[in-house]
């Protein structure tokens, strides 16, 4: 005579599990899951916009940050960045105009910098202007506004807001209070250097694609949660609330950390809000969305510890905040 088998405990609390959510999803109407495959959708197509516009701009700045670790030493940064705090700052915010790389491509390449001998106040000036000062960002902020006031205005601030947050992390003279412990890749050891131009492009590209996935994950993440804010909390309801000198400047500020916009395509992005927006609000979009948003926060974090990283966020902030109420005062 057979004897039945008992049940496992896990296939019991699976059909547990499962009846569970039947019951619970049947307490919603239909119309609920319209809305949310309608959602959805929204979210996928957002995701992918933000994603398919960062990906070849980080491409590009793990592929500087492959050719820096095998082409440039730390004797060679020594000649060409000084180590003292303003001049540093200054040659590192001034840097944006070598680098094409936006604030995607712009963490893994100052990581690089970093294992390079890059001194800390130029480093952070970089990681800050570069989105900002590079040649394709000041072609498409021309092109949207005209080679004008804002172009002007977007690219000194930017520059002002850089070399003074470099200068205010240049008092601290040890590294490794600010940066993660480990800044070298899991690869990364002391072979010896390849001998031939072929060998050294070989392992530049190496570099490139285990970088590449490594930071593009964070990338992700960033992209998801600015896709998340996107689709679930109405843009309309922001732009409600962002009348006044102040309160339209914050909101903007909100909206530059929220959509999450490569600096490469933001200026078209902002042209749109200037009718409805005042100059002043804009401007601060427009220099503080490249500094500081969502997915390039999460990047910051796997370069710097988490208060510096509130620093990061915090300085340019205020900046941004303070030149746009100024101009909202004093151009209305």
């Amino acid at each position: 005579m057979e004897t039945t088998r008992p049940l496992s405990r896990n296939l019991i609390l699976t059909i547990l599990i499962g009846v569970l959510l039947v019951i619970f999803f049947s307490l919603f109407p239909a119309s609920f899951f319209s809305w949310l495959w309608n959602r959805l959708n929204v979210f996928a197509t957002v995701f992918l916009g933000i994603f398919i516009e960062a990906v070849p701009y980080l491409l590009l700045g793990t592929l500087a940050s492959g050719l820096v670790e095998v082409f440039l030493d730390r004797d060679q940064m020594s000649k060409w960045i000084s180590h003292r705090p303003v001049a540093a700052a200054v040659g590192g915010a001034f840097m944006g105009l070598v680098f094409p790389v936006c604030e995607c491509g712009v963490v893994p390449l100052t990581r690089r910098l970093f294992n390079k001998g890059l001194p800390l106040s130029a480093g952070i000036s970089f990681l800050l202007a570069a989105p900002v000062l590079n040649p394709i960002v000041i072609l498409s902020t021309a092109a949207a506004f005209g080679w004008g006031g804002m172009l002007l205005w977007r690219v000194g601030i930017s520059l002002t807001i850089a070399i003074t947050v470099g200068l205010v992390f240049s008092v601290e003279k040890d590294p490794s209070n600010i940066l993660r412990p480990v800044l070298t890749l899991a690869h990364d050891h002391h072979h010896e250097a390849p001998a031939t131009l072929a060998e050294k492009l070989r392992q530049a590209l190496l570099i490139t694609a285990d970088e590449f996935f490594e930071m593009g994950r964070y990338l992700i993440i960033g992209a998801m949660l600015a896709a998340a804010l996107q689709t679930f909390i109405p843009q309309s309801s922001l732009l409600g609330i962002g009348s006044g000198p102040v309160f339209s400047v914050l909101v903007m500020l909100v909206l530059a950390v929220v959509l999450s916009i490569c600096s490469t395509v933001d200026a078209f992005v902002a042209l749109g809000f200037l009718g409805s927006f005042s100059f002043g609000s804009v401007l601060s979009f427009l220099t503080f969305g490249p500094m500081v948003d969502i997915k390039s926060v999460i990047m910051y974090l796997q370069v710097f510890r988490r208060k510096p990283v509130a620093y990061l966020v915090a300085i340019p902030f205020m900046m941004s905040l303070l030149a746009g109420v100024l101009f909202n005062y004093l151009q209305p």
